[in-house]
């Protein structure tokens, strides 16, 4: 009797788990999650879009070119007031077109717009940085819930058997009259009990699996679970003070906060330039034609070519340019404060996931050490309560407590996996790499 119950549990849990142990691992849930991920295929759409920004930009240094044509038919009746009157009545065709070329030689406003898209671009790209970074984080938490759940569900399976053979056992000796009724109500008690918490778990398992579909496009259909016993890394380099230096620097969400604060710090220029005149080189080239009168009996043609510099100097618009000019500055105001809060969030971040690591990474040996002694426990007051020295409700305690102990075990280790990701993230290098990593960990 005193190695049946280790035994009979450890068989349960292994039974309980067989459906999930050959499936998908965790980086091709994270594959799948890229190809279907609705958050993540609009964060490429507006990259695509940010890119343009480039071509915009570039445009206002560069020359435009316009064609003009045009055709009108004159029908005109006119009176000559001359000794007698004679009324005179003219019909033709007018027929021209104009090619017009404009190249900016000085406009200071076009060349700031110019370094905003490079700006803009790059805000763009730390954007879509940030929403991969969100997407690793997304599909490996919702990766973690199944499994947890799924434990969860094993273990709740494996207690009510548990709890069913010594449920048979009181029953038996209330029987032979060595124990009484109540014995069999405490372990009939704990047997509902955990009925009710088996099918909590189900529930859950249902709805932590749909969440996972919700990012990855279909019913995953086994997911393998961390490696029995594997033991866990601590971050490199292992000092906080380092990883808040690179959230507070390199992180996505500073980068876009920086990259927004240098658009606004190059609009301010940009509006100043509106008291600074302009020049540019304007060309154009055409061509007019009249057909033959129907009085006069003659057309024309001509063609004519110009080129020169067109000088604009800006005098007064109402006030509004220096209206511009505070608004700007009012904005870039703004945009310094919301960098400063972001380095600020993210050093928090930092520090908050670092800590989780720190945290878990304890819990997880405690929780070790806490497995093994419940362990112990269960089977000592199992014998004892076959020698007659130890209670039913003894055993059922104990046996409540190996399972709690195991089940906090499972979601340490996956806390601290997903804190590991979370500072990564903070700090702004988290990649596939990492995924690759925590996935070699599985079975």
């Amino acid at each position: 009797m005193k190695k049946a119950l280790p035994l009979m549990i450890a068989g349960t849990l292994s039974a309980g788990m067989a459906g999930f142990s050959h499936g998908a691992d965790l980086m091709a849930v994270y594959r799948d999650a890229i190809a279907y991920d609705a958050q993540y295929a609009s964060a490429r759409a507006a990259l695509d879009a940010g890119r343009e920004k480039l071509p915009q930009g570039r445009s206002g240094l560069l020359p435009t070119i316009g064609l003009a044509a045009s055709t009108t038919w004159n029908d005109v009746d006119s009176t000559r007031r001359t000794a007698g009157a004679t009324e005179v009545n003219t019909k033709y065709n007018n027929n021209g077109w104009t090619v017009s070329l404009t190249q900016p030689l000085f406009r200071w406003q076009n060349w700031v717009a110019y370094t905003q898209s490079e700006l803009a671009v790059a805000q763009a790209e730390a954007q879509f940085g940030l929403a991969r970074q969100e997407l690793i984080v997304r599909a490996a938490q919702a990766y973690f819930d199944v499994l947890l759940a799924q434990d969860t569900l094993a273990t709740a399976q494996a207690q009510k058997v548990a709890i069913a053979e010594q449920l048979e056992s009181a029953k038996r000796n209330f029987e032979v009259g060595t124990a009484t009724i109540t014995d069999s109500h405490e372990a009939q008690a704990r047997y509902d009990l955990t009925s009710a918490q088996e099918i909590a778990a189900d529930n859950d398992l249902t709805v932590k699996r749909q969440v996972l579909r919700s990012v990855i496009g279909k019913e995953p259909e086994g997911l393998k679970n961390l490696k029995p016993g594997v033991q866990l890394v601590r971050p490199q380099p292992d000092d906080i003070g380092k990883w808040v230096e690179m959230a507070e620097s390199v992180s996505a969400s500073v980068q876009i906060y920086q990259a927004l604060f240098e658009i606004a710090s190059r609009e301010v220029e940009k509006q100043r330039a509106g008291h600074y005149p302009t020049l540019d080189l304007v060309a154009t080239r055409g061509r007019s034609s009249a057909t033959n009168s129907t009085t006069l009996g003659f057309g024309s043609d001509s063609n004519a070519s110009t080129i020169g510099l067109q000088l604009s100097i800006p005098i007064f618009a109402g006030g509004a340019v220096m209206s511009k000019d505070r608004e700007a500055v009012a904005l870039r105001e703004k945009a310094a404060s919301d960098l400063e809060n972001a380095r600020r969030t993210a050093a928090l971040n930092a520090r908050q996931a670092y800590l989780g690591v720190s945290s878990g990474m304890a819990q997880v040996k405690a929780y070790e050490a806490a497995l093994t002694s419940s362990q112990s426990a269960l089977d000592s007051n199992k014998l004892g309560y076959d020698v007659g020295v130890r209670i039913n409700i003894d055993v059922l305690n104990a046996q409540s407590q190996l399972f709690d102990t195991r089940q906090k075990l499972a979601k340490a280790r996956l806390d601290t996996l997903a804190a590991l990701l979370k500072l990564k993230a903070a700090a702004g290098s988290l990649g596939e790499d990492d995924v690759a990593a925590i996935n070699a960990l599985l079975e």
